[in-house]
């Protein structure tokens, strides 16, 4: 088979769906039209733990407009059965089925009115009274369950024998994602078929736990999420108040729209876990890393246990033959966290590589050198060739671009006027996570075609990258390409996270319209009044519609020409994507991250002035979809470095910042010079269109850059995120 053409593929091309955007035509969760739509608000407990002893709905319930308030008193009893995938594990809360209160902010009860305004109202009329117990909410100094171990060689031994050694506690701030769209849900119930109209990054997370929660067949759910407002992960799992809707919706039998208020999504809809990390680093004079021992501890809810992916980094970063793990959750009163961008990868790089930049400071080792210096050949946790890992040209690339090798060396040298001046570099990788995923594509006779699959798009512009890909395949132009997707209807695909989408949808993509062609091209060499009649399929390539030659295109046709001559109105194609079971290689993308920042010496505020990074992450299907990524990793990194803090009342558990003006996330002013640089790669052994994910790895390393910045610029190291004026002082 001849190769197609890429045009489509490769060029800055801006987002398909743009001006749907920014003209406000693009629905949303409670945004679809949907007739006789009524609107429910969600009424939460003030404490953190105990037990609902009173419930007085009686002022709500006499308000015009209010139709129903729907409690623990009055709930019909749900079903809520496990089902394979269920995460996190736990026994998970199960709205308005008991008495029990088990985090602040958890839904006690919901009020159904006419309007959004007599639903806001009534729900302040709602009065609890609780019998509470004093709860815990602080990680401080608690011991947790150990969830996961790993080890190889004998680090204590190795430890204490290294000729240099660090010992670290690193406090890691919670944090939350605030999506600019909250969390919402439109649920109507046609007999006894449900339509979620969901805020969702999987439209298949949201059926599963609806069809286990209510015990209804797939069939008979449907849930559609054309647009999403942002996720970071938050939209990874299906919170309490989908089910809400959905109860709601069927116990007044009409259609409710519900969305949860700025400050409810500080309660309900997870977070980033706060991280009490040990870290202890062994090594030589030379610079070679012998020994890590990790033991990084986070926080878990008391009736769940979740899980990220923390252990990985310290296990094949760098080639360090004696590294022990002991991973733990410590059980809180709180809502269970939940992934955020980088989940795993992005806490613990901090700690490693603000690690490896005091090691360096202490040989007198130049960070990037030292980087260098203990980097592997093979995956050293398994022993498997890397698909790529070009993290040495990262930071060579790097480095020659920042201007690395202008840099003074010695802490708080440099000045400019009142700020103190200060670079830092750090390691980025993320894991290459691919799923299965099924697609459908229809190629009319007027020449377009429609691909769909039931993935979503919570930013990084699937629109876009797949309708480019769908093109080249099909010999189209973009315009002639409509990507569909974001509905149960449309075939399987993974939820949104974990940078799996490109990968693994798009490689299910590409099966589907090469599919799609050749059976064009067969039929044309097929077909005795075809220009292309006896000519091998293998020598057909497609070109802006015409089927054509590869080396003598003037012999040729139109895909409306050969569907006009043989009647027909479409062909169509289903397609997939499996990943190799167990593959042979060890596939993460690599990043090399480089910050410059300005610190006050008189007041201690930190100002990012620029920060570079460059990445490994095979082909790049959509360059301006990857820069938008690559900036957005930067600016939150920028946030989870200085700015980002949820604070917890540890008295009741109340989080006292659950709004976007004590809840601090970068503006515009805090964003200077930022900027991206790409290897020009394409890993085919990672999956069939060469990519790598990027969503997760433009997160992880920016941090630590930041902070190994500070302590150049100001000589004090920081083992706290966020990193606060008082902390340099």
């Amino acid at each position: 088979m001849s190769p197609q053409p890429q045009k489509a593929v490769g060029s800055p091309l801006s987002r398909v769906e743009g001006r749907l955007k920014v003209t406000g035509r693009a629905d949303y969760a409670v945004d679809h039209d949907i007739p006789g739509a009524v609107h429910a608000v969600v009424v939460d407990s003030s404490i953190a733990l105990g037990r609902i002893t009173g419930m007085d709905t009686s002022a709500a319930e006499s308000y015009p407009g209010v139709l129903k308030v729907i409690t623990h008193l009055n709930a019909p009893r749900l079903v809520y059965r496990d089902y394979p995938g269920t995460n996190p594990r736990g026994r998970r809360l199960r709205a308005f089925q008991d008495d029990q209160v088990l985090f602040f902010g958890q839904p006690v009860a919901v009020v159904v009115a006419t309007t959004i305004e007599a639903a806001q109202h009534a729900a302040s009329l709602v009065e609890v009274s609780y019998e509470s117990r004093q709860s815990t909410t602080d990680l401080t100094g608690r011991p947790g369950n150990v969830i996961g171990n790993y080890a190889r060689g004998d680090a204590e031994a190795a430890f204490a024998a290294a000729d240099v050694r660090l010992e670290r506690r690193f406090d890691l701030a919670r944090n939350h994602h605030n999506p600019l769209e909250p969390h919402a849900t439109t649920a109507r119930w046609d007999g006894e078929k449900l339509t979620l109209w969901d805020k969702t990054q999987g439209v298949n997370l949201t059926r599963n736990e609806v069809c286990a929660v209510f015990d209804i067949p797939p069939e008979n759910v449907r849930v559609i999420s054309p647009f999403v407002g942002g996720g970071f992960g938050s939209g990874l799992r299906t919170w309490p108040h989908v089910i809400i809707a959905a109860l709601a919706a069927r116990e007044v039998g009409l259609p409710v729209k519900l969305a949860l208020s700025r400050r409810q999504m500080y309660f309900t809809v997870g977070h980033r876990p706060r991280y009490d990390y040990r870290l202890r680093l062994g090594a030589d004079r030379g610079g070679r890393v012998t020994a890590m021992l990790h033991e990084p501890s986070y926080e878990t809810s008391n009736h769940e246990s979740f899980w990220e992916a923390t252990l990985a980094l310290g296990q094949m970063l760098y080639n360090v033959p004696n590294v022990s793990q002991v991973l733990r959750n410590v059980p809180l009163d709180i809502n269970t966290p939940l992934w955020m961008r980088g989940p795993g990868y992005s806490s613990t790089a901090f700690c490693i590589e603000v690690a490896m930049d005091e090691l360096a400071h202490e040989l007198g080792v130049d960070p990037v050198e030292l980087r260098l210096r203990n980097e592997p050949t093979r995956d050293p946790s398994t022993g498997q060739a890397f698909s790529t890992r070009r993290l040495t040209e990262c930071f060579r690339t790097g480095a020659r671009e920042f201007g690395w090798s202008r840099r003074n060396p010695k802490p708080r040298s440099t000045r400019d006027g009142d700020w103190l001046i200060g670079t830092g570099v750090a390691t980025g990788c993320y894991d290459t996570w691919l799923g299965q995923a099924q697609a459908h594509a229809r190629l009319d006779a007027n020449g377009t075609a429609a691909v769909q699959s039931a993935t979503s798009d919570a930013g990084p512009g699937t629109y876009t990258s797949m309708t480019q890909l769908a093109a080249d395949a099909l010999g189209l132009a973009v315009r002639e390409v409509e990507f569909r997707l974001g509905d149960t209807t449309m075939p399987v695909a993974p939820p949104q996270g974990s940078s799996q989408t490109m990968a693994s949808v798009g490689s299910a993509v590409q099966d589907t319209c090469d599919k799609l062609r050749q059976q064009a091209i067969r039929l044309a060499v097929g077909d005795q009044r075809s220009p292309l009649h006896g000519v091998n399929p293998d020598d057909v390539v497609v070109i802006g519609g015409r089927l054509q030659v590869k080396d003598k295109p003037a012999r040729g046709e139109t895909y409306r020409q050969l569907f006009a001559r043989n009647n027909l109105t479409h062909l169509e194609a289903n397609g997939s994507y499996t990943p190799q079971a167990d593959s042979p290689y060890s596939m993460y993308g690599y990043s090399a991250v480089f910050a410059e920042v300005g610190v006050d010496a008189r007041l201690g505020l930190v100002r990012v002035r620029r920060i570079l990074s460059v990445f490994d992450v095979g082909r790049v299907i959509s360059p301006k979809l990857a820069d938008s990524q690559a900036l957005g990793g930067m600016i939150g990194g920028i946030g989870m470095a200085l700015l980002e803090h949820t604070v917890t009342d540890h008295r009741d558990g109340r989080i006292v910042n659950a709004n976007l003006a004590d809840y601090l996330v970068p503006v515009n002013a805090d964003i200077r010079d930022l900027r991206a640089i790409y290897l020009d790669g394409d890993d085919r052994r990672a999956d069939p269109i060469g990519v790598k994910g990027l969503a997760e790895l433009v997160k992880v390393g920016v941090a630590p850059a930041i902070a190994n910045a500070v302590f150049h610029a100001t000589g004090r190291r920081v083992h706290e995120l966020p990193i606060t004026a008082e902390a340099l002082l």
